[in-house]
C-alpha cells in the first residue's frame, strides 16, 4: 500500500476502510480531514456516545454516510435516525445537527458548488 497523498489523508490508488482511518475518543468527537480542495472535502468523524455537533448551517450541500453504528441527524427541525450503510443529504442553507445515541462513525462529504 502506498502512503498518504501529499494532497490528502488518503493513500493513493489503494483501497481503504474509511472507518479505520479515525478512532473513537472517550467523551469526544474526533475528526480527520481525508481530502480538501476547491471542489469540497471529505472528513471522517468518530463520535463517542452522547456527543454532538450543535445546530449550524452550511452554505453547501453536505452528504453524511454512516460507517459504523447509528446517528440522529436533525435537518430543518426533523430528526432522522441513520444506520451504518445509509447515506443522508443535508441541503445547503438548512440548519442541521448531529447527535450520537451511541458510538458511531461517519464520512462527511461537503460539495462546494
Amino acid at each position: 500500500m502506498t502512503g498518504p497523498s501529499k494532497k490528502s489523508g488518503l493513500p493513493e490508488a489503494s483501497p481503504v476502510r474509511v472507518a479505520d482511518l479515525v478512532q473513537y475518543g472517550d467523551g469526544a468527537v474526533v475528526s480527520r480531514i481525508l481530502l480538501k480542495n476547491a471542489a469540497g472535502n471529505l472528513t471522517a468523524f468518530a463520535f463517542d456516545k452522547e456527543q454532538e455537533l450543535s445546530e449550524h448551517t452550511a452554505p453547501f450541500d453536505a452528504v453524511v454516510e454512516i460507517l459504523d453504528g447509528e446517528a440522529d441527524l436533525t435537518i430543518g427541525g426533523k430528526t432522522v435516525r441513520a444506520n451504518a450503510g445509509e447515506t443522508v443529504l443535508m441541503p445547503a442553507g438548512v440548519p442541521h445537527a448531529v447527535r450520537a445515541p451511541g458510538r458511531f462513525k461517519m464520512l462527511l462529504i461537503m460539495i462546494r458548488g
